[in-house]
């Protein structure tokens, strides 16, 4: 058994550990691949986007797990900034919130935890944002029908389609891989939407 500098045993890798990291990366490239044919939809987004939010209204993002940190990833890029210097914009990551979240899931049910969030913070006008690698998940779908119900735009990034986020929101990226490869697409996703945005707000500036 081999042993590190210090004396600790090291455990060795699976033979098929270089086979299985291939695999994660030609997984990783098909849904790339995917989300090269949904660029006219993230153009789309990241001008209703900057429109919206240059007016005053607000983006509303939730997740779970994995897709919960790229949700605040997101809002965090909007509130601070991604690529270059301008105005702060108003984006709330709704798990972000650990005190309303735990004492809705507490006293409601886990599945009203976005939802209930929705029903107090969206307006119309506003874009609710769900990130999911499945698109089944009972807390986002009931947030997509509070979020239609307080007139927000309701928009989701999910795994394959259809699924119930698809057909609930009014208008979904849907990209068909494993679970670890859409999340990763994902991420993506998010910096392309954050690109156009950027680039609608200084052309908004310097006209």
């Amino acid at each position: 058994m081999k042993t590190s500098t210090g004396g600790a045993a090291l455990i060795a890798a699976p033979a098929d550990a270089p086979y299985l990291l291939s695999q994660h990366i030609d997984d990783h490239a098909g849904v790339l691949s995917g989300l090269r044919a949904q660029i006219p939809l993230l153009v789309a987004w990241g001008s209703e986007l900057a429109e919206r939010l240059q007016a005053g209204s607000r983006l509303l993002v939730a997740g779970n797990g994995g897709s919960a940190a790229e949700a605040q990833h997101l809002t965090a890029e909007l509130v601070g900034r991604f690529d270059g210097e301008r105005a702060p914009f108003s984006a709330i990551a709704l798990h972000a919130d650990t005190s309303s979240l735990t004492a809705i899931g507490n006293d409601y049910g886990y599945e009203e935890v976005f939802a209930r969030q929705v029903r107090a913070h969206a307006r119309t006008d506003d874009i609710l944002l769900l990130l999911s690698t499945s698109g089944r998940s009972p807390d986002l779908v009931a947030a997509a029908r509070a979020g239609t119900a307080a007139g927000a735009l309701v928009w989701a990034m999910t795994g394959s389609a259809p699924n119930p986020l698809t057909r609930l929101c009014h208008s979904t990226l849907a990209l068909a891989g494993t679970g670890a490869a859409v999340q990763e697409a994902q991420l993506v996703a998010v910096h392309m939407l954050c690109r156009v945005f950027d680039d609608c707000v200084r052309q908004g500036e310097h006209p």
